[in-house]
């Protein structure tokens, strides 16, 4: 990737032109969301202006209304490899998304049937499991993590299964510790014992490609907001099981996938920015991926995200070496070995002995550079790793349109604040 240029990416995103005391603020915020290129912003805008009218009509507006729809839901498939059309559908956010469906896919479960949710868990892939065990009364298992390695032992799921065991939900990755969980062999293990697998995969999807026929799970939910796309979230079922499962929805709504898991009016904005986001990636690997374009749009996106990965790899191996050289005070939460960062994504999450977390997000916000401190909403893994009770930890996410300057300066200001604290 010796052509990519960061300067020309971060050109495409408005909102890093703002400034903070005279100088660019630094968006390191990005596991909690991301921030949109301009043509995410012109996509929406042309349907709000151009295509408003609602789906079904046979007028003009309805007829371009539903054939942005349709172009959106044929990117969303070829971004999770769905098998089949109709196995997407989309909802105001994960959280919202899983409740529903956790309602959806428990309604046939039984009192005395057991789930498997993790440590590593973000709480929208843990809370409305919990309130679903609550309200059938089925049994929660848990597979734990190591506070060493930050990896789960796959050796100790299969003790975890019985025969009245249903479900697992797992994180792709984890929203605290950057850890990339093995979701084909999960799959298998739980494929082989009859039980379902349902994947947060929020934090994995800015980084790295999804394929959801080759890791195997059953269901998958994403935020199009975490990778530069609007305030909307993505989910996955395989096609038998989204056909054989009730869904909650009004009479007069059609039976046919996916729109008998669409809830109300389709939000035909939110679709054209989720596509136009998906088209920015594939657009990535048109520009930066090599002297040869990829052919087939999951081609392109593959170029794409190999592009976004190097530099992240790159920004994130800055990062954890300038903190682990910077004070022996820090504490990170997560792999460190750069051999191994092909099993974490750049979301780097750090303690320092004897100052809360606040504190230095306050005082890195006051330089200009935007992270995120506390448990942010991992309960299970900020507790796991004995940190909950203290404030939780900080969180620098980079992502491809970060430069090695804002890490460097980002290292540089909180080695002076620990040094003055």
């Amino acid at each position: 990737m010796t052509n990519y240029d960061v300067l020309n990416v971060r050109q495409q995103f408005p909102g890093l032109r703002r400034l903070k005391n005279g100088r660019a603020a630094a968006f390191l915020d990005n596991p909690a969301g991301t921030q949109v290129p301009l043509s995410v912003v012109e996509r929406m805008t042309d349907v709000m202006l151009n295509k408003n009218g609602n789906l079904g009509g046979a007028f003009d507006t309805s007829l371009e209304a539903s054939e942005s729809v349709a172009k959106a839901h044929a990117a969303a498939d070829a971004f999770v490899n769905a098998a089949a059309s109709g196995e997407v559908f989309f909802g105001q956010s994960m959280t919202s998304l899983t409740f529903a469906m956790s309602r959806t896919i428990g309604a046939k479960f039984r009192e005395g049937d057991e789930i498997i949710l993790t440590r590593m868990d973000h709480d929208a892939n843990v809370a409305p499991w919990l309130l679903l065990a609550e309200d059938r009364g089925l049994t929660v298992r848990w597979l734990d993590f190591s506070p060493e390695t930050f990896e789960f032992d796959l050796d100790d799921l299969a003790p975890l299964l019985t025969e009245r065991t249903k479900l697992m939900a797992v994180c792709y990755a984890s929203n605290v510790t950057g850890t990339i969980n093995d979701i084909a062999g999960i799959s298998k293990i739980c494929r082989d014992a009859g039980v379902l697998v349902y994947v947060d995969a929020v934090q994995y999807a800015p980084h790295r490609p999804i394929d959801v026929q080759a890791l195997g799970c059953d269901f998958l939910v994403c935020s199009a907001y975490k990778f530069f796309g609007p305030h909307y979230a993505l989910f996955w079922g395989r096609k038998e099981l989204l056909e054989g499962m009730r869904a909650y929805k009004v009479r007069a709504a059609s039976d046919a996938l996916p729109w008998r898991y669409t809830l109300g009016t389709t939000n035909r904005e939110e679709l054209a920015g989720i596509h136009a986001a998906i088209d920015y990636i594939a657009g990535l690997g048109d520009s930066f991926g090599g002297t040869e374009l990829a052919s087939g749009f999951r081609s392109r996106l593959h170029a794409g995200f190999d592009v976004m990965k190097q530099h992240d790899d790159m920004l994130a191996r800055r990062l954890v070496d300038g903190l682990r050289t910077s004070s022996n005070r820090i504490r990170i939460l997560g792999i460190t070995d750069p051999a191994a960062f092909d099993r974490r994504v750049s979301t780097v999450t750090f303690t320092v002995d004897g100052i809360a977390p606040l504190e230095i997000a306050k005082s890195l916000a006051d330089h200009g550079v935007q992270v995120w401190s506390g448990h942010n909403y991992g309960l299970e893994p900020n507790r796991h790793l004995g940190v909950l009770a203290a404030g939780g930890g900080v969180r620098i996410g980079p992502v491809h349109y970060n430069t090695l300057e804002e890490i460097d300066r980002t290292v540089s200001k909180i080695d002076q604040y620990i040094r003055t604290h």
